[in-house]
């Protein structure tokens, strides 16, 4: 009997974790982020798919407007990836983009765009960042798209010039017979300077759009700048946490695995910083070449969750997660019939840091327990939590938050969850927030609100969180 005891306790031990308390500082700590962007969280959408994104799936509008009506501005837009670099413009062209494909779920190794491409892009009411080619080595075209940019798109906030530079190879025009970091730097100085004389701006490019932090990083083009640094806007890094052949969900939502993942970019934000410049993430999403089966998944959602809270806190200005190729994108947020769970993560975070000045970690990251007080005017008015376990099947863990230190005597919170991490709307397993949904096809929030309501006695609150959620606790 008492080795049948023991044995039980430890396939269980998981279900009788500790209680987490935190204590909510009533100002911003000294390891609260920086003044926050008004939206940080904004989307990335593959070159060759921006006009299908626009004009032909129905729900794009709305499920960008859903995050508007949270912020009060719409989020950020940025054009671009792998075929930005394929893409010649094409000033006779009466199309916006103009490709073949010999199955409509491949992206074009070639294709041309037109002014009616520009035209799209300034329709759009929110801040813009568009690429163009640098690859093909073909500076007075890029100047000539660029130069319209310019001039029409009323809210372009910057232009990219080549997408992962990382990637290119010694057979690239680009490349002259050999590629490096060093040539690239070079290159990337002289594409800018000319690019902005042109333009007769400043302050225009977003410049790096590197994958990574290897030999290509923010820290040495900044160094390589000189004068040139007047042409930047920002620097821009690219990441995916998860490579094809490797997903592995319960480690994409971990609490500490993220944080350990993001801290590469600490140093990229400070090179930038230091030059006076933004930093963002211009593309990124979970899993590389479109995702696997874990990007559709709540699980994704939650670790959109974290990896914006974690980076911003950093001092990233805003993430833009890449929405690929329409009807063949694991990790897409929308598409033309079916809505992911991670929008429903996205969603959550940008309601938590709607209309807020900063952010603070409650927690060292060290376990699957994580926790954000949000400030404005320097008053905290949000709690963020996380239960980053993983469940799939059985019996679902739960972990216990008291919040200490608070004024209220009552509190009310809204809930991300699903059945599983491993839920996805696409089969029949949408996550909620708040209790609701949002409508495949449309984007339409659906259902009835189902805000929960806790006593605060003595200053202390306490709620709990089930494997694979998330809080947000209004205070």
């Amino acid at each position: 009997m008492h080795s049948v005891g023991i044995a039980w306790l430890l396939s269980h031990v998981h279900l009788v974790a500790a209680a987490v308390t935190y204590s909510i500082p009533s100002s911003p700590p000294s390891n609260a982020s920086p003044q926050l962007d008004p939206t940080p969280v904004g989307v990335s959408l593959e070159f060759f798919t921006f006009p299908g994104y626009m004009e032909n799936v129905t729900s794009t509008s709305r499920c960008l407007e859903n995050f508007k009506d949270l912020t009060g501005a719409w989020p950020p837009v940025r054009i671009g990836g792998t075929t930005q670099d394929r893409a010649t413009y094409d000033a006779k062209s009466s199309a916006a983009v103009t490709y073949s494909v010999s199955n409509a779920a491949d992206a074009p190794m070639t294709l041309t765009f037109g002014p009616r491409f520009i035209d799209l892009a300034n329709s759009y009411p929110g801040r813009v960042i568009i690429g163009f080619n640098r690859r093909l080595n073909n500076l007075a075209n890029t100047v000539a798209a660029a130069k319209l940019a310019y001039q029409k798109i009323k809210n372009l906030e910057a232009i990219e010039l080549g997408n992962e530079p990382n990637f290119f190879s010694n057979s690239d025009p680009i490349a002259g017979g050999s590629w490096s970091a060093a040539k690239d730097r070079t290159s990337q100085v002289q594409w800018q300077q000319a690019v902005a004389a042109n333009l007769s701006a400043s302050n225009i490019i977003s410049a790096g759009v590197y994958f990574g932090t290897d030999n290509f990083n923010i820290a040495g083009l900044a160094k390589a700048q000189g004068s040139a640094i007047s042409t930047v806007k920002n620097f821009c890094s690219h990441n995916y946490p998860q490579w094809a052949g490797t997903y592995n969900l319960s480690k994409l939502m971990s609490h500490s695995a993220i944080a350990s993942q993001v801290s590469q970019f600490k140093a990229e934000a400070a090179a930038a910083k230091a030059a006076g410049k933004e930093y963002i993430m211009g593309e990124t999403n979970s899993a590389t070449q479109g995702g696997g089966g874990i990007s559709p998944t709540l699980g994704a959602g939650l670790w959109i969750v974290d990896y914006v809270a974690q980076s911003v806190l950093m001092g990233m200005k805003a993430l833009y997660f890449h929405q690929g190729t329409i009807g063949n994108c694991q990790y897409c947020w929308w598409g033309r019939y079916s809505m992911g769970n991670p929008y429903y993560g996205a969603y959550f975070i940008t309601m938590a840091l709607a209309q807020a000045d900063r952010i603070a970690p409650l927690d060292n990251m060290s376990s699957n327990y994580g926790g954000y007080a949000i400030y404005k005017d320097n008053k905290p008015i949000r709690v963020l939590l996380l239960n980053s376990d993983y469940y799939e099947t059985g019996t679902r863990s739960k972990q216990t938050y008291t919040l200490t230190g608070l004024s209220s005597s009552a509190v009310t919170a809204k809930r991300l969850t699903g059945a599983s991490a491993t839920a996805r709307q696409d089969r029949g397993s949408s996550a909620t927030v708040d209790g609701q949904t949002f409508e495949d096809g449309t984007c339409k929030k659906q259902g009835t609100a189902a805000t929960e309501k806790a006593t605060v006695s003595g200053g202390s609150v306490t709620f709990t969180l089930s494997a694979s959620e998330a809080l947000l606790v209004y205070l």
